[in-house]
């Protein structure tokens, strides 16, 4: 069922891509461009007016500028309005494209107009700095605005057009020879042109393949959301459905273990304890994987309240001190009664975290040995620790201490059992009441977990503890 509904929703992504958003996606990479190009631009016109204002006609030069500010504002207007667009405007995109071209339209108008007028103002074969500003005109366009490809092609067919006229009018009022600077002149233009078109059309296709690749991966990310969606669901589901019937079971073994269905014969005593630790084994992985999917699917839910640290950590030893026993391990309370320290978290979380920390240390440590819980101020915070003598974690291992079911590799680690969960789980905790979750180890000496957390400050803190 769930690899159905996987393939379902795979199935469900569009293998072609609508042409409204397509050209959505164009307008806003368009306007993006220009936008984020738009003080080069004005570099350019300015150096090019200040050029031609003092070896040409400066009345003309300060024209250009005014007329070319003036759509530069209405570029940036235009590219306002596209930002804020959405797919199902389709009206509003398709005006929006309307005035971008009319915009294009008249400000390409003006470049060419300009230096066709400078190039008139000269002598016939001396264009250079009229054809090379063109020159510059379309290059730029070609490199910047291959997102919208009616822009580009309004553009290059001005400039280009601005070219043949420039060079066409020389030939026709000198009508020179073939072997003429004139005609080489002209031939160097058509050969710019193809180099632009050829310019052009890399850019433009180098920026389809880029949208191609992003099309391509947002369809992968969906395909991936769907089954993962799926498989929190499959997850979830099995779970729950797990943890009815193991309930059940539990409950029975524990009868049969402390003999209140009758006395148990020797031959099965043993069968029946394995049964009840793994059976203790599934249901915390069980619910270590319920905590897990919580967290990934951002459901898990939190109560916070004022806790007093000290009263927890007493109420944390109480609720392990069963667990030690079995291990043989004594937990050392290592605390000041006063003054009271106070954190702002879900008590039942927290002591979830505390569980994780004490029932690690107690399994990785020797008979015989005590582990010792307690915690202190560090200024605003408040530093729990709980302290173990045992083997100590190796230098590098803290992705696998705080890794998703992983486990430590030295010998003596893996005949310890465990889902490879709780310290992730309890990392994830700890970070959401702003705190952190680290250690501190010694090989062959032991190991220090902390969990640190922000010291809440409270009005009457003491009575409320005392209470």
């Amino acid at each position: 069922m769930a690899l159905l509904e996987v393939k379902q929703a795979t199935a469900e992504s569009p293998e072609e891509i609508d042409p409204q958003d397509q050209l959505l996606q164009n307008l806003k990479d368009y306007t993006a461009m220009a936008f984020a190009l738009i003080w080069q631009r004005q570099a350019i016109f300015l150096s090019a007016t200040l050029l031609t204002a003092f070896y040409f006609d400066p009345m003309n030069a300060f024209l250009f500028y005014v007329l070319i500010l003036f759509f530069e504002v209405q570029d940036i207007v235009l590219a306002r309005k596209v930002a804020e667009l959405k797919v199902h405007q389709r009206s509003a995109i398709n005006l929006s494209l309307f005035w971008i071209l009319v915009n294009t339209v008249l400000s390409s108008l003006a470049i060419c107009i300009y230096a066709i007028t400078v190039a008139f103002s000269q002598e016939t074969g001396g264009h250079f700095t009229p054809l090379f500003f063109l020159f510059a005109a379309a290059l730029f366009a070609a490199m910047n605005n291959h997102q919208l490809v009616w822009a580009l092609a309004i553009r290059l067919a001005l400039y280009g057009i601005s070219f043949v006229i420039i060079v066409v009018r020389d030939l026709w009022v000198e009508r020179p020879p073939l072997t003429s600077d004139l005609w080489l002149q002209f031939f160097t233009v058509i050969f710019v042109m193809y180099f632009l078109i050829d310019c052009s059309v890399v850019f433009l296709k180098l920026y389809r393949k880029n949208l191609a690749h992003l099309e391509t991966l947002r369809k992968e990310h969906e395909r991936t959301k769907a089954a993962y969606q799926v498989k929190s669901q499959f997850v979830s589901t099995v779970s729950h459905e797990l943890r009815t019937p193991l309930t059940s079971i539990k409950v029975s073994l524990d009868l049969l273990n402390t003999g209140a269905l009758g006395p148990i014969p020797d031959s099965m005593k043993q069968v029946l304890e394995t049964a009840g630790k793994n059976s203790d084994r599934l249901r915390s992985l069980i619910d270590d994987v319920l905590d897990l999917q919580k967290l990934e699917a951002g459901e898990m839910s939190y109560q916070m309240e004022m806790l007093n640290v000290q009263g927890l950590l007493l109420d944390a030893i109480e609720g392990n001190t069963g667990f030690a026993n079995g291990h043989e391990v004594t937990l050392v309370p290592e605390m000041d009664e006063k003054p009271w320290l106070f954190v702002e978290a879900d008590e039942m979380r927290l002591m979830q975290v505390l569980s994780n920390v004490i029932s690690n240390a107690v399994k990785f440590s020797h008979k015989g040995d005590s582990v010792a819980i307690g915690c202190k101020k560090m200024e605003d915070r408040v530093s729990i620790f709980v302290r173990d003598t045992g083997a100590g974690i190796p230098e590098g291992s803290e992705d696998k201490v705080f890794g998703r079911f992983s486990q430590l590799d030295s010998s003596d680690r893996r005949q310890v059992g465990g889902t490879g969960l709780g310290m992730n789980i309890s990392r994830e905790m700890v970070e959401h009441f702003k705190g952190a979750l680290y250690y501190e180890s010694v090989k062959g000496e032991g190991t220090i977990f902390f969990v640190d957390l922000p010291l809440a400050k409270t009005e009457g803190a003491d009575a409320q503890a005392a209470e």
